[in-house]
């Protein structure tokens, strides 16, 4: 598979410390976009224990095969939680997760909490990911019929994330890839600054990886750069 990427990230111009990490291995064709909990102490290291330990996890794993990433996140909570457990024993750190890897191709994508990663293909942007987030856990139960309330400063709350006691479950995807293809890997200090259809544009008419996730953060820079802002942006040029 011939593909071209470019990863990127930016501390915005409110906060103090980038707690967003990405990983970008071309070797693997591996890729992943960590975002650390600001609520929680400790967020830039938990984004930052996450991709260590997915690196050097799947570094020693066949190739050739196909890769549980039940376990693979289940692995990485719990060396991240142990980390947190020396950082603060109450709360404890997290981080959300999101990986994607280019194997037989397909692109196989495994998610925990509110990052995203989006395909673009002969004109349609789709968001693969779903934010694990309080407001959408609760339109799961409403889809079921249960009565539910949502609070507004709760809305956005995470409901899964690595590096808490409870190994989450992980979203994993598997879609078949074709020529042209462009995926992009993000933080929310991206998408929250940003339509969707925004994003298209900028990922479908780049020039390359790079020039892309250069437009993107600085669309979120332009709308006051209130977050970290971090992507990662392959392009499938043959299969």
């Amino acid at each position: 598979m011939q593909i071209r990427s470019a990863a990127l990230t930016d501390i915005g111009k409110i906060r103090e410390e980038n707690e967003d990490r990405y990983l970008c291995d071309d070797e693997l064709q591996l890729y992943a976009v960590a975002d650390g909990i600001g609520g929680l102490a400790g967020g830039a290291q938990a984004a930052e224990e996450a991709i260590a330990r997915l690196s050097a996890l799947t570094h020693k794993l066949p190739a050739r095969e196909d890769w549980d990433f039940q376990t693979l996140f289940q692995t990485i909570n719990q060396h991240v939680a142990g980390v947190g457990q020396t950082i603060d024993a109450i709360y404890g750190i997290g981080t959300t997760l999101t990986v994607a890897r280019l194997h037989n191709q397909g692109l196989h994508v495994a998610h925990v909490g509110d990052s995203s990663c989006f395909l673009w293909r002969d004109e349609t942007f789709e968001k693969l990911t779903l934010d694990h987030t309080v407001e959408n856990e609760l339109k799961v139960r409403q889809g079921r019929g249960v009565a539910v309330f949502l609070s507004a400063r709760a809305r956005n709350a995470l409901t899964r994330c690595i590096g808490q006691p409870d190994p989450p479950l992980a979203d994993v995807y598997v879609r078949p890839l074709q020529e042209g293809d462009r995926i992009l890997i993000c933080s929310d200090g991206v998408t929250r600054f940003s339509r969707d259809r925004e994003l298209a544009h900028l990922v479908a008419t780049a020039a390359n990886p790079m020039a892309a996730l250069k437009r993107l953060i600085e669309l979120a820079s332009a709308r006051g750069g209130l977050d970290n802002a971090t992507g990662v942006v392959i392009f499938v040029d043959g299969m």
